[in-house]
């Protein structure tokens, strides 16, 4: 009799941060035989849906008993999150001011057009067999496989996200026992009330100099009707007026591709739609700038199929420059999604440095030559070492009430970044001066609305992370 699986996951799309759970059973081993153990053979790939029945792509073997009912559980939760994470750094053929990332490695929130993940997204397959005393006939005293007895499950897509309490879990199946979360109704571009990776809200704003991408899935696992062939942009001014459209294609030269198919880079992709993106190459963009008619304007986007909207319009609104000269800090962070969101702080912000040293007592004089010399610059106390530590903090604009779930995020994230904005690069810079990894001081957020507050303002504290050493002695 072969195993049955009971449960699995409802969806085929799967955050890694949600209960990944498996009940398996096989009634007449678990009733007739001895030292039953069920046995899952966990598969993950980073290319393509693994092939079960090898062990290219096994990661782990795990073994349990069956519970009072029977039925073997496994949650592999805790497993899979182990084998996706953050993309800092764009795809192969991405491009930065037309330049390819395999000459020159770019962070992904400067990338020209699209880049393709690297890390965000994996496959999971599991086989379950089942083992117990005398399997093998040959060895009655030997626990081992039962022949004939192994199941495998359907490929299941990876990605690095996680569920809050407030997403909701659905039943589903044939005895509506496998639950899970709908990707399906808000994030599968198939019309034009889906949403990119993001709770942010649809209407942000943004400096000429900021970078920022905004990310999108269409797992080809789900066998779409609809696929985005390509994404709109529309410039207007500040009194709303049209003053340039383009439309980006999902081609290799723009760094995504020209078919779908199954492999894991592909199935989420990254767009760096923010101002400075669109500086990098885009003639029509930077047209506007030179004529300075894009500050104070808009750029609206949206995914199609043709010329079909498959997501909402996203808008981003280009500040003017501020008069009272405040600095500008822009973060960006891990969200729910796992991929990134961003704010630019264009209110005051001060910054603050610590050091933290070490001493030693110095002799006065010198004491190695052939006479002593009485030099004034020696001896006391002195510092060997000096290190410091950089800390800022940064005000928002006044920001509606659709801002507090992106600050929730920013709170909660594992990886947040100081973001620089455009400028003109040495011709071998290696890049490095764009993300600077930081930590979030501030460790309590106050949701405000309107209503208890009447305008929402919100501070935030960060601390570069990287101390800058200085000579030693």
């Amino acid at each position: 009799m072969p195993n049955i699986i009971e449960q699995r996951p409802k969806y085929d799309v799967l955050p890694v941060g949600q209960d990944i759970i498996f009940a398996v059973s096989n009634a007449n081993i678990v009733a007739n035989q001895l030292k039953v153990k069920f046995v899952a053979q966990v598969h993950i790939s980073s290319g393509t849906p693994p092939n079960q029945s090898v062990n290219t792509d096994l990661v782990a073997t795990f073994k349990t008993t069956p519970n009072n009912k029977g039925v073997g559980m496994f949650d592999f939760s805790n497993v899979v999150e182990n084998y996706v994470k953050a993309d800092n750094m764009a795809f192969d053929t991405a491009t930065y001011k037309n330049n390819p990332n395999s000459d020159v490695p770019f962070p992904i929130h400067l990338v020209d057009k699209y880049s393709r993940n690297n890390n965000t997204v994996r496959y999971l397959a599991v086989r379950f067999k089942i083992e117990y005393l005398g399997a093998d006939p040959l060895y009655p005293n030997v626990v081992d496989n039962a022949s004939g007895n192994s199941v495998d499950t359907a490929d299941f897509l990876l990605f690095n996200g996680y569920l809050k309490y407030t997403d909701v879990l659905e039943y589903g199946g044939a005895a509506n026992q496998n639950f899970g979360w709908d990707w399906r109704d808000d994030f599968l571009l198939d019309v034009n009330t889906q949403r990119f990776l993001t709770n942010a809200p649809f209407v942000q704003s943004a400096n000429l100099e900021d970078y920022g991408t905004l990310a999108f899935i269409q797992p080809q696992i789900e066998d779409p009707i609809t696929q985005i062939t390509n994404i709109q942009l529309l410039y207007a001014d500040s009194d709303d007026v049209l003053i340039g459209t383009e439309t980006i294609d999902l081609t290799s030269a723009n760094g995504a591709f020209n078919t779908y198919d199954t492999k894991a880079n592909k199935q989420i992709l990254f767009f760096g739609c923010f101002p400075a993106n669109l500086r990098n190459t885009s003639t029509t963009f930077n047209a506007l700038v030179s004529a300075g008619t894009i500050q104070g304007g808009k750029i609206q986007l949206k995914a199609r199929e043709g010329t079909s909207a498959l997501s909402q319009s996203y808008i981003i609104k280009i500040n003017c420059p501020d008069g009272k000269g405040f600095e500008p800090i822009r973060l960006c962070w891990l969200n729910q999604y796992g991929v990134w969101d961003y704010f630019t702080f264009n209110k005051k912000s001060s910054r603050s440095i610590s050091t933290k040293g070490s001493t030693y007592n110095q002799l006065a004089g010198t004491w190695n030559e052939s006479v002593y010399r009485a030099d004034s610059f020696k001896g006391g106390k002195k510092s060997f070492r000096v290190n410091a530590t950089e800390k800022i903090k940064m005000n928002t604009d006044y920001v509606s009430a659709d801002f507090n779930t992106t600050f929730e995020e920013l709170i909660n994230s594992p990886e947040v970044y100081i973001l620089d904005g455009f400028q003109t690069d040495n011709p071998n810079a290696l890049l490095n001066t764009y993300v600077t990894p930081a930590r979030l001081t501030t460790s309590s957020f106050t949701r405000k609305t309107v209503a208890n507050d009447k305008l929402i303002q919100y501070t935030f504290e960060v601390e570069k992370t990287k101390t800058l050493r200085t000579q030693s002695v």
